[in-house]
């Protein structure tokens, strides 16, 4: 299964690194051709020691089958081995190949029965015999929920679903790859190997969002035993690299539920589940839930993702906020950067956390009412901050908070459309840039000339991402 984030700013490192310090470019060049072909054997069917000059129907084959990976991933499809594409080739992921591979029967298998039986072969030391058959519980429970399927354990016997935990190569000619890399594998259903899922060994299983949580790559591989293969939905269970979720409010997306009900099935619940959608990056009814700049980039926050909006860089990148900040919740609400001291704070409900560049701060979160807020208030909408004071928008008010003396500003709360006329819909998120205020509300932005007291520009939320 998956792939964890590696280093949040490895673009940014790669490309000051190699004005630092120069490297060769043979060396370079090599070591990408190393990356990118074992990348490509293993999950993209591409032959073994496969030349670049190698042709199929006058195209290189390497060149082909890397674009169709880019595709996969939705990267920039350049055939070349770019940046991105090899940050991406990095990331810990799950050992089921995303195109063919590991098919036991031609077609799309699937279990003729719906009531199945898994047994536990063996456990990993790192995580109690009761923690490890919760988590793995708990996993087949994300599938049961969602389809006509159940799952009983046993202890003895033939199980349609054995689950190891196997390092290096252990018998089935899909060998692990030590601490990070391949997570796990699993095989989709069929006699014998089949519907058995493995789990590296050498991997650091939790049940917390450190290292990787048995549960979620639990779960993720329990989706191939059923029949299903990888997504390229980066928000569904099924995406082939790892990214954590928070176990205990843990949803399967819409995706997956639409994948296995493909299989075997609606629901025998009377009321259907439903899922988390993934946001599209260019829906023209995109909205936002809190935006901030952090040292030079945007951040726009929806659900439990975010985008990261590079002035440098053309593509607008979507990932999981929990990638970067494991301890913080889904649906941040308001968002400011405190340019004075470098802190970036983050709100939710009636908490904030403090983040200095990608660390939360130690001590938090704290409650709203540090700031001074009335106990009514008990959420933000949006928040910004400009010439060391901070504007906090509630509903149809805003109050004023002076940075330097750590206090409200008198007078306040005020109406917003009497102070930003011209702003006079409920404000989904503000950040500030050049002097105005950028104001989104609903699928829509308002620039506001902080100096002149009116909005100069109004246009679509989604150009924000680079979306035409």
């Amino acid at each position: 299964m998956f792939r964890r984030k590696m280093l949040p700013l490895l673009l940014l490192f790669h490309m000051q690194f190699s004005k630092a310090f120069p490297v060769p470019s043979a060396f370079q060049e090599e070591k990408s051709i190393h990356v990118v072909q074992s990348y490509l054997e293993h999950f993209y069917q591409l032959p073994r020691n496969s030349s670049k000059f190698e042709r199929k129907n006058g195209t290189s084959v390497i060149v082909e089958t890397l674009k169709e990976m880019q595709r996969f991933f939705g990267l920039n499809v350049t055939g070349k081995p770019n940046t991105e594409t090899l940050e991406m080739m990095q990331k810990p992921r799950c050992g089921v190949p995303d195109h063919g591979g590991f098919l036991l029967t031609p077609g799309n298998p699937k279990w003729k029965q719906t009531d199945l039986t898994y047994r536990i072969i063996n456990y990993t030391p790192q995580l109690s015999k009761a923690d490890v058959e919760a988590a793995i519980a708990k996993a087949f429970e994300v599938w049961s929920d969602a389809s006509q399927l159940t799952f009983t354990k046993i202890s003895q016997g033939e199980a349609d679903i054995n689950i190891a935990f196997a390092q290096r190569a252990h018998g089935d000619n899909s060998p692990f790859d030590g601490p990070n890399g391949i997570l796990a594998h699993a095989f989709q259903p069929g006699p014998g190997i089949g519907g058995d899922a493995h789990f590296d060994a050498e991997e650091t299983w939790t049940k917390t969002s450190e290292n990787y949580n048995l549960f979620l790559v639990a779960a993720h591989e329990f989706g191939h035993s059923l029949g299903l293969s990888h997504s390229s939905d980066p928000g569904a269970l099924m995406y082939p690299n790892y990214a954590y979720s928070d176990p205990s409010t843990y949803s399967l997306p819409q995706d997956d539920i639409n994948g296995i009900q493909a299989l075997y099935g609606l629901s025998n619940n009377p009321i259907q589940p439903t899922g988390p959608t993934t946001p599209t990056t260019c829906d023209p009814r995109l909205t936002f839930d809190a935006i901030t700049t952090l040292r030079g980039e945007i951040f726009f926050f929806k659900d439990k993702y975010f985008w990261r909006r590079h002035p440098q860089l053309q593509r607008v990148e979507l990932n999981f906020i929990s990638l970067f900040w494991p301890k913080l919740p889904s649906g941040i609400q308001a968002a400011y950067e405190d340019y004075d001291r470098d802190l970036v704070f983050l709100f939710k409900g009636n908490q904030y956390w403090a983040l200095s560049g990608y660390d939360i701060q130690q001590g938090y979160p704290k409650d709203i009412s540090n700031y001074g807020f009335p106990s009514s208030v008990r959420a933000i909408d949006a928040a910004v901050s400009y010439s060391s004071k901070t504007y906090f928008f509630i509903n149809n008010q805003f109050w004023r908070y002076d940075n330097q003396r750590q206090s409200m500003d008198p007078d306040y709360p005020k109406s917003i459309a009497s102070t930003f006329q011209g702003i006079e819909s409920r404000i989904d998120a503000v950040f500030q840039q050049n002097n105005f205020f950028i104001f989104f509300s609903g699928p829509r932005y308002y620039a506001f000339d902080i100096n002149g007291h009116r909005v100069t520009r109004v246009g679509s939320s989604i150009r924000w991402l680079n979306c035409r």
